[in-house]
């Protein structure tokens, strides 16, 4: 019995087809690293506004929220409330 691959079995296989990539389509490769670097940059700046208003917005309360907390654990905070 001829196994799977086996060239000098005699016997052919029936029903059972193989493919291979053609080297027209293979060639595409090579280009991948100039073509992100130009197509990838276009597309990646297409997105940039779409996430750098919520991170601005974020990260400003972010830091309002630590200015805040810092002032009212503060001494200044506490002799302020305290004097009015």
């Amino acid at each position: 019995s001829a196994w799977w691959g086996d060239k000098h079995g005699g016997t052919r296989m029936r029903g059972v087809y193989q493919y291979t990539l053609s080297p027209f389509q293979a060639k595409a490769g090579p280009n991948w690293a100039r073509e992100y670097l130009f197509q990838g940059y276009r597309r990646i700046a297409a997105e940039v506004p779409y996430w750098i208003v919520p991170f601005a917005l974020g990260y400003g309360i972010y830091r309002w929220a630590n200015n805040y907390t810092e002032y009212h654990n503060s001494k200044a905070a506490h002799v302020a409330e305290h004097h009015e």
